[in-house]
């Protein structure tokens, strides 16, 4: 047991069962070691009671919406409950609609194809790119990296003031950064936006894992968020929130279960009525087993109780940057300051070290999965490394050599399945690389830097 959780509140959970956590992997310098998954922010692994549920559902598989037979029917009734666990999970108003999509990428595409005409979006250039690009036909308004919450707000309602004020908006952001773990002042952004009459979407991918999202209590318009995030397998998503915009747009997809009806006309054409519903959005046959899946994820992050949840997951996070503080090379990223409250996702630099090779090295000697590169945030890692915002850059790996500088960094990230045992050989393996070096050579190929397995000197 190690020392911070033998000091922690009983309260506190241990670590909910995932995939993978017996998973042996080899280490260059020989033998192997256990996973050590920390690449959270990413994929999160999914939980055994997720993948159960799945297993026990899938020899009842059928069609949803489709079929009189009972596998048709019983499939329907698990995929429409799974929109009721959903929309409770969120706190969706009564109103509200969930729409089930492939991930969070997918969802704000959809939301921005639903925009009204001469809509004017608002988002930070700290934004995952999933929620930075995907407005391209709409008026876009880029606002600086705010170094504050505060400063997040003031920034936001300037712009809005700006704007104007008879026409539609949106406002897009983040309810913990991808980069850094911060969290966001969600609900004071919608009340800047409000006050505006903007509307507002919350990128939730990395909140919805770690903390309670409540669409009703933050008064946010729509949130989005992925269930390989969610201790879910990939392949589905959620928007919920608002349902006038969605159903005045034109379907997202146009085929079956989107249209109510379909006719010929007299002079060959076809007359379509869609749904109003979120089926309007759903053409298709839907990922039922995709549905289920976040829908028991939802249950059981509800179930082990969220406050217990956080308080374990925040343990962590004042694990990691206690020990991180403690090797003076390591610089942590952040841009509300050290103290400000985070989720666990924490990015950091090395001096001395590329990190690509600093990844390299955890993987292959350590056998801890990290992710290194830009994090599909590429402005916002640019800001906080000192470096041009609008400079191009690549996701993964830079071609610069082991050893040269790069504006890239290192993301270690960890949540509900996290063992502290994980979190202790992380912070052994940063010490010890640090201190000692690699033990191995590695050299750079296909743009990603990797052990050199025909080394003869392997220090």
């Amino acid at each position: 047991m190690s020392v911070f959780t033998a000091a922690a509140d009983q309260s506190i959970c241990v670590p909910l069962p995932v995939l993978g956590e017996d998973v042996l992997v080899p280490l260059v310098t020989g033998g192997e070691v256990g996973y050590a998954a920390l690449d959270y922010a990413a994929s999160a692994p999914a939980l055994k009671r997720v993948w159960d549920d799945v297993a026990a559902y899938a020899p009842y598989y059928g069609s949803v919406h489709r079929g009189a037979g009972y596998l048709s029917q019983l499939s329907t009734d698990l995929f429409e409950a799974g929109r009721a666990t959903v929309a409770e999970f969120l706190g969706c108003r009564p109103d509200d609609q969930v729409v089930f999509t492939r991930s969070t990428t997918d969802s704000l595409n959809l939301l921005a194809g639903a925009l009204p005409a001469g809509c004017e979006v608002f988002v930070f250039e700290t934004e995952h790119h999933a929620s930075l690009l995907p407005w391209r036909d709409a008026r876009v308004t880029y606002l600086n990296a705010p170094r504050t919450p505060a400063q997040a707000v003031a920034t936001l309602e300037r712009a809005l003031a700006d704007r104007d004020p008879y026409g539609p908006a949106l406002v897009c952001v983040t309810g913990a950064s991808n980069v850094t773990g911060e969290l966001w002042p969600v609900r004071d952004l919608a009340a800047a936006a409000h006050a505006h009459g903007a509307r507002i979407v919350l990128d939730a991918a990395q909140l919805a894992p770690h903390h309670p999202v409540d669409i009703a209590g933050l008064d946010v318009d729509w949130v989005a968020f992925s269930g390989h995030k969610l201790y879910a397998p990939f392949g589905s998503g959620v928007l919920a929130g608002r349902a006038d915009w969605l159903r005045d747009a034109e379907p997202y997809l146009a085929g079956g279960g989107a249209s109510r009806t379909v006719a010929r006309r007299a002079d060959g054409g076809v007359d379509v009525e869609w749904h109003t519903t979120a089926a309007r959005h759903e053409a298709g046959s839907p990922n039922v087993i995709g549905v289920h899946a976040i829908a028991s994820a939802c249950k059981a992050l509800t179930e082990a109780g969220f406050d217990r949840l956080v308080a374990r997951e925040q343990y962590l996070v004042e694990r990691v940057l206690t020990g991180l503080a403690e090797v003076p090379e390591v610089k942590v990223l952040s841009l509300f300051g050290d103290e400000a409250p985070r989720v666990g996702v924490i990015s950091f630099v090395v001096a001395g070290w590329n990190s690509s090779h600093f990844a390299a090295a955890l993987s292959a000697e350590y056998g801890i999965g990290v992710r290194d590169g830009l994090f599909c945030a590429h402005p916002l890692v640019r800001t906080l490394l000192g470096g041009d915002p609008g400079e191009a850059g690549a996701c993964g790996a830079p071609e610069a050599a082991p050893g040269e500088k790069s504006l890239n960094a290192i993301r270690v990230s960890f949540g509900a399945g996290t063992p502290d045992e994980h979190v202790e050989r992380f912070l052994r393996a940063v010490r010890e690389l640090v201190t000692s070096g690699a033990r191995w050579k590695y050299r750079t190929e296909d743009g990603r830097c990797v052990p050199d397995r025909d080394a003869a000197d392997r220090g």
